[in-house]
């Protein structure tokens, strides 16, 4: 008999091996820091391996007949000491992308020491000196982005090693493409993130209102905005710097030079700001997140900066923003907002950013199509006067996997019907579409939008704003899904901007095979006379019956 094949082992899932990271640091930390532990080591073997894979593509170009032996001037095999310092140079990484990794900084020698192959330092001293040094290769990165807290004593050697060894098991996708550059446009640390964000909420507190932005809904939004090359966009409440990530990853399917986009974000708090830092490193996307850590309200990173794409998902009906500190801020054009919430600030913070012909995608809670509280009503009036509102859109619900509040997205056009591009004409209309019902399950608790569905949304969008191309017809309203509704009626209703109250019911399909109403009342009628006719009778039978005993 033939030896049995042996089974090819499947790569471990990312979630599972997160999941045993978490267990491995119980009890030496408190939840809400696992994932500022775990971050950074998969930083370090993202970007180890991403610089490995690269490594390896130009050994091979460097052997006879390699195709890089020409690109360096060389005519035959070059000098075998020049191989090490070709295989050095940064430029050949960063010039395709790629972030470059200092020998003494890869995974691989962090991999060794937990091994206990190499001696003195300590594992934690090896992996703080593999950070600090690939912030000073790095201008991208400032100073103290990095995490460098493995080597505090707070998580003894022992676990940090089997820590490393764990994430060690980690695989991920081809990060170079054949033509040298790098590919795939996979949110990882964004992914990581949500993750520990999700499972260890709780411990957390949950608090502020931050929840990360699902990958469908960023994808929608894009779609929907079309970032173009040479354009400045900007997320004033970035994250982890997601939006980036995708707007990036569009520009470059559509095209457009990726390289040529101007990137602008800002974050307050300190830990997701380095997490977006890592984030855009990893993708190779040069940007500006400010000084630090600030407020988008009290301390504008990006004062004089006009945008032309704005997206962000800010956090939703925060209450303590600083609101009674500005209430003569000349950003609110549309009025001030409420101390108690800060939705229409942000939605004027955003606007005041706009470069002519702007355009925006916002995420916000449901309540700030309709409220009224502290003169939302006012302000939202105000926006729809002035045509600054092109499109809403009612998402469905359990599309966030750490909070159950519906969720919608306004889409703004500064000069929409006059000198926008985007949404040309359309003067005095608002697009609504209803996405509630749209979605499918993934988990048990979590919803997501098909590409079908992505499609057909912005599709809608695109045919309302007149563009013209493959796939893209005359718009129509349909009924219970997209409506075009004029100014009039938005004052008739007050300004609501609830996409169900202006798209109406769907209309039910109609089966050309299916009984005539009139037909089928008929065919029932003449049923129920039948069974009352042999209810009489069987009741006579058992009258008789019984009249015989």
């Amino acid at each position: 008999m033939p030896p049995r094949k042996k089974k090819e082992a499947q790569p471990e899932d990312m979630k599972s091996i997160l999941w045993k990271s978490a267990d491995k640091l119980r009890g030496s930390l408190d939840a809400a820091e696992y994932k500022h532990f775990v971050l950074g080591l998969v930083f370090l073997k993202y970007v180890s391996a991403a610089m490995e894979e690269k490594r390896a593509q130009l050994e091979e170009g460097l052997r006879p007949g390699g195709w890089l032996l020409t690109d360096l001037g060389f005519e035959g095999e070059p000098p075998a000491t020049a191989v090490p310092q070709i295989l050095e140079d940064r430029e050949l990484y960063t010039g395709a992308g790629i972030f470059y990794v200092p020998p003494t900084a890869r995974w691989e020698v962090v991999l060794e020491r937990a091994k206990g192959t190499l001696d003195d330092p300590t594992l934690g001293k090896v992996i703080d000196t593999a950070m600090e040094t690939i912030e000073k290769f790095n201008t991208s990165l400032k100073k103290g982005t990095l995490p460098q807290q493995y080597n505090s004593g707070r998580v003894d050697e022992t676990t940090l090693a089997g820590l490393v060894k764990l994430l060690d098991r980690l695989t991920f996708q081809a990060q170079v493409g054949e033509d040298g550059q790098r590919v795939g446009a996979r949110d990882l640390m964004g992914e990581v993130y949500e993750y520990f964000l999700a499972q260890f909420a709780l411990q957390e507190g949950r608090k502020g209102g931050e929840y990360f932005t699902p990958p469908s809904v960023v994808r929608l939004l894009v779609e929907m905005l079309e970032p173009k090359e040479g354009e400045r966009v900007l997320d004033p409440a970035c994250g982890s710097g997601g939006m980036f990530v995708q707007a990036e990853k569009f520009v470059e399917t559509h095209g457009g030079d990726r390289m040529n986009v101007a990137v602008y974000g800002q974050e307050r708090n300190l830990t997701t700001w380095r997490l977006a830092h890592m984030n855009l490193a990893i993708h190779g996307i040069e940007a500006d997140l400010g000084e630090g850590p600030a407020d988008s309200f009290r301390d504008d990173q990006h004062g004089d900066l006009k945008a032309d794409v704005v997206l962000a998902n800010p956090p939703f009906n925060i209450s303590d923003w600083g609101g009674e500190l500005l209430g003569l801020d000349d950003r609110w054009t549309y009025g001030t907002p409420p101390v108690g919430n800060a939705n229409f600030a942000w939605i004027q913070h955003m606007a005041s950013k706009f470069a002519p012909g702007g355009r925006a995608g916002i995420v916000l809670a449901n309540g700030s199509m309709s409220s009224k509280l502290g003169g939302e009503g006012d302000i939202r009036r105000a926006m729809v006067e002035d045509d600054l509102v092109a499109c809403m859109v009612a998402l469905p619900g359990q599309l966030f996997r750490s909070t159950q509040i519906p969720a919608c997205l306004w889409f703004l056009g500064e000069g929409k019907g006059r000198h926008s591009k985007w949404v040309p004409e359309r003067k005095g209309e608002v697009l609504f579409i209803d996405a509630r019902e749209l979605g499918v399950m993934a988990s048990r608790t979590e919803r997501v939008l098909t590409e079908e569905e992505l499609g057909r949304i912005a599709g809608a969008f695109r045919a309302w704003r007149g563009v013209e191309g493959e796939g893209v017809g005359p718009y129509e309203d349909v009924p219970g899904f997209c409506r075009s509704v004029p100014l009039d009626e938005l004052r008739e209703h007050d300004f609501v901007l609830t996409p169900g109250r202006y798209v109406g019911v769907a209309e039910a399909d109609v089966d050309p095979d299916a009984e005539l109403a009139e037909e089928r009342v008929a065919r029932l009628t003449k049923e129920l006379f039948g069974l009352f006719e042999e209810s009489g009778r069987m009741e006579a039978v058992v009258r008789e019956q019984l009249g015989r005993l």
